[in-house]
């Protein structure tokens, strides 16, 4: 669809103004903070308490829930909860996934990495005749309720997904998913910072239970909101889908696209080394030398403001450039990124190196939400958005978080952090190349399903 040109300042930011991009940043901050309260926050947490590399990266294994979203998406799109005919079938379910995530972070504030038994789950494994003390009981209890906050936090990544999509029009997904991406930034760098600032005065728990407050926003965004209309007429025109087809038919339709299996390899490999290298960040800066106080400020500080530049940037960059290029250019900027921890890594303790790579990290990240985000959106089928989205958004970091847990500590160690780093660089080649060969073949193009085409029908074919 072709737009004409804006004519002044005015007619630029006002897209970014209306009720959808609005309540997009609203569900963003929700979206955003359940990661970091088991990413860089549980890392820093367990780095502090003197557990080892090996036993902290093994904790990003409690992401690995959100890659399993594909298995229970379909329930969001089929089965209506008894509040579906006050609310809404979205609403209903955005509500109750935002309890579910609230009391799994209660639970993750209530354990303690030295004893087992402060939580809820620790106190069902002493029950259960589990609660042994000891380092690895304590890591068991802790990576327990990692997990259920993955858990709550995916359900709540699969609801909030489908309804940012649903309630955008085509033409505004990209203005929508520069301003999820600024929500999820704020949220995740806004719950890191809380969660340092707090933790040094009241303690983690205090910390974890103040965080779980930020569920709160995209419940409000979807009362403000109301159920999207672009779910309804895919409802209505294709039938409420049964169980089965209800599981089936997300798959079936996906992977019956001319192309289906190359643009799934895509979203599997693209994000390889950015997976990688984010989330052995904070490792690296506990090696280095870097205190809480120098993280706050310049990961989470300058990281969230360069972030909203590259966000800025991506939605430029998105209008003038097009979806392909721009995704193929924030593919390669993020490559790029990567090098810079390796600089770091070599320059040591350096808050102007620390600066210099969080900035171009965070603007290149910034760069890709926005771009690679409305690209993923567009290839969602309206009938089935929540499990569509689950499964691309799953596949697109699944790859990355199972090195992270498996092998990324032990690599750091035995490679040392240059050079793990350039490693990261080398992981992100092929996702480039392969978009690169997509673009040549029309595949881009040949992949957008009926949420990224205006007036498209829910029963039109995908390709």
């Amino acid at each position: 669809m072709t737009t004409a040109p804006p004519q002044d300042w005015w007619h630029s930011f006002r897209p970014y103004l209306e009720r959808a991009p609005l309540a997009a940043l609203l569900l963003g901050i929700s979206s955003g903070f359940p990661y970091a309260m088991i990413g860089a926050t549980l890392t820093t947490r367990l780095s502090q308490d003197g557990f080892q590399k090996s036993s902290i990266t093994a904790f990003s294994l409690a992401f690995l829930v959100y890659n399993f979203k594909p298995l229970w998406a379909w329930l969001v799109d089929a089965v209506r909860l008894p509040g579906a005919r006050f609310v809404g079938q979205r609403v209903s379910w955005m509500i109750l996934a935002a309890a579910l995530v609230i009391l799994a972070v209660a639970n993750l504030a209530m354990v303690d990495p030295a004893r087992v038994g402060q939580s809820p789950v620790g106190q069902m494994m002493i029950w259960l005749g589990l609660g042994r003390e000891g380092e690895f009981a304590a890591l068991f209890e802790m990576a327990m309720g990692a997990v259920l906050v993955g858990l709550a936090g995916a359900t709540f990544d699969i609801v909030i997904d489908a309804y940012r999509i649903e309630i955008l029009k085509p033409e505004q997904l990209g203005v929508g998913s520069g301003m999820s991406q600024y929500g999820w930034r704020i949220g995740s760098a806004g719950a890191g910072a809380i969660a340092l600032f707090v933790a040094a005065r009241q303690g983690w728990e205090a910390a974890y239970l103040v965080c779980a407050l930020l569920a709160l926003p995209a419940v409000l965004a979807a009362l403000w909101v109301g159920e999207p209309e672009r779910h309804r007429e895919a409802v209505q025109r294709e039938g409420r889908p049964g169980i089965i087809a209800g599981i089936v038919g997300p798959f079936a339709e996906f992977f019956s696209r001319h192309g289906a299996w190359l643009v799934l390899l895509f979203i599997l490999l693209h994000k390889i080394g950015d997976t990688l290298a984010n989330l052995t960040l904070r490792l690296l800066l506990d090696d280095l030398g870097f205190s809480n106080d120098e993280i706050a400020i310049y990961d989470v500080g300058i990281g969230f403001w360069a972030y909203l530049i590259g966000i800025f940037i991506g939605g430029a960059l998105y209008a003038r450039l097009g979806m392909k290029k721009s995704v193929l250019l924030s593919l390669i900027l993020m490559a790029i990124s990567n090098f810079s921890f390796a600089l770091l890594a070599a320059a040591g303790h350096s808050n102007w190196g620390l600066a210099g790579a969080i900035a171009f990290e965070n603007i290149a990240s910034g760069i890709g939400g926005v771009v690679v985000v409305a690209y993923f959106s567009a290839l969602c089928d309206l009938r089935f958005t929540a499990a569509h989205y689950a499964l691309i958004s799953s596949a697109a970091s699944i790859v990355g978080r199972f090195l992270t847990g498996t092998t990324a500590g032990a690599m750091m160690d035995a490679f040392g952090n240059v050079t793990f780093y350039l490693l990261t660089v080398a992981a992100a080649l092929p996702g480039i190349i392969l978009f690169w060969l997509m673009m040549r073949s029309g595949l881009v193009d040949l992949s957008v399903g009926t949420a990224g085409r205006a007036g498209s029908a829910a029963k039109e074919p995908a390709a």
